[in-house]
Formats: C-alpha cells, sequence, structure tokens
C-alpha cells in the first residue's frame, strides 16, 4: 500500500471513531432529568416547631417514608399565623414536591401544604401552596388548592385561585392521589399539582423578591383554635 492510499485509510478511521463516539454522548439522558427528583427529604431531617403564640401544640409521628403531622392552629392568613411546620433551611433555587395521603377537616379552611417561609415569626413573609381536606366551593376557589403568599413581613396575606373558566377539576384533591410541588428560580415560584406523579399542571406563577435563603418545608393548620387537624405526608423529593 503506498503512502497516499495510507494516510486517506487513517484519515477514515479516524473520522469513524470521532462519529461512533459523538453518537454515544449524544445518546446518554442529560444527567438532572429526574423530575421525581434526585433527593429524597427525610422527614426526620426536619425541624419541627409551632408557628404562632396561640397555638396548640402540635406533634409529628414518623414512619419510613410517611409522617403524620396533628397541627392546631387558627389559621395561616391575614396579618398572623398559626399552625405546625416542619422545615429545613434551604439557600437559592430548589424544586420540592410531596405526596398528600389524608387531610381531616377539623374547618371548611383547614390547609396542608409546602411553604417558604422568610423567618420564623407569625407574621413573615412568605409563599405558601396547599390543599383543602376536599372540593367544597370556597370564597372564590372552585378546586381543592390554592397558592397564597405574603408580600411583606405584617402584611395582610392574598391568594391566587383557580381560573374558573379554564380550571374545571383539574386541581381537585383525591386524597391518596394528592400531589404538589413549589419551585423557586430566583425570584419566581411555581406552584404545580398532580394526581398521579406523572402529568403535573402548572397552578401558578408568582414572583416575589425574597431572602436566598428560605425555611422550607411542610406547614399545616386547623384553621380552628380548639381542635385540631392531622395530615399525612409521604414520599417528599427535593430536586436542587
Amino acid at each position: 500500500m503506498n503512502l497516499k492510499k495510507r494516510i486517506a485509510r487513517d484519515v477514515f478511521l479516524m473520522f469513524a471513531m470521532a462519529c461512533v463516539c459523538l453518537n454515544s454522548s449524544a445518546q446518554k439522558p442529560p444527567a438532572d432529568n429526574d423530575t421525581e427528583g434526585r433527593i429524597v427529604a427525610p422527614f426526620s431531617d426536619l425541624k419541627y416547631i409551632d408557628i404562632g403564640t396561640a397555638t396548640k401544640a402540635g406533634t409529628e409521628t414518623i414512619n419510613k417514608d410517611e409522617i403524620k403531622i396533628v397541627a392546631g392552629g387558627s389559621d395561616i392568613w391575614e396579618k398572623h399565623d398559626e399552625f405546625h411546620f416542619g422545615y429545613k433551611k434551604l439557600m437559592g433555587d430548589f424544586n420540592l414536591s410531596v405526596r398528600i395521603l389524608s387531610l381531616t377537616a377539623a374547618h371548611l379552611y383547614t390547609k396542608a401544604g409546602i411553604m417558604a417561609r422568610a423567618d420564623l415569626s407569625d407574621s413573615s413573609q412568605h409563599v405558601f401552596y396547599q390543599v383543602f381536606p376536599d372540593n367544597s366551593p370556597r370564597n372564590k376557589n372552585n378546586g381543592g388548592c390554592e397558592f397564597q403568599y405574603r408580600s411583606l413581613k405584617g402584611d395582610e396575606m392574598k391568594a391566587i385561585y383557580p381560573d374558573p373558566k379554564t380550571a374545571g377539576n383539574k386541581f381537585n384533591v383525591a386524597f391518596p392521589d394528592t400531589w404538589i410541588r413549589l419551585k423557586r428560580q430566583g425570584d419566581v415560584f411555581e406552584s404545580y399539582f398532580s394526581n398521579d406523579n406523572k402529568t403535573w399542571r402548572l397552578y401558578s406563577t408568582f414572583t416575589l423578591k425574597m431572602p436566598q435563603e428560605l425555611f422550607v418545608g411542610f406547614a399545616v393548620t386547623a384553621h380552628n383554635k380548639t381542635d385540631y387537624t392531622t395530615a399525612v405526608f409521604a414520599s417528599a423529593r427535593l430536586l436542587k
């Protein structure tokens, strides 16, 4: 084989090997494509506290991948909150989801969900994506969940309700088949809802400037100062 043919053969082989390598790399899935969360957030890693001086003492019972929270509290609303909170400090962006297996109705407005809070005072700035015990009509709400927020410390809380023209029953709770998700990207907070942990529907997008480090976790209020509610959470997933 003369020199020109050997050079041509070697160039061809190098080109073929490069194509194989590129093709193999292209077939690898992206590292962060696990929508269910790569990090399990154990409930035992959280700290638990009652928010609000008048809140009846709450309790938590952890059983492997589930937690039962018994909570008092008159409400999470207006200028002051009363509830039981399991939280951890998170810095920057996060994507937290959880399954809610059950929620007893101490009141029509009993609430349980995912909260991101600036501090542990009863008037703290926060966002709260939560569910109700059932799908009964509530004020402007025709579904089983709401996105609520307090823009500034000590301000009145407000809420984002389902769009009555398009929501239908997309955001109806159906325990134990109820999953919720709260995601932060910079100052943007997105909430999602699912009944199968596969199809996630965007509930709300809300922009609020908050500290980089937040108290993030699971909040439960009875909305009844003389009674308790019981919420059971499972399968918490934290994607950072």
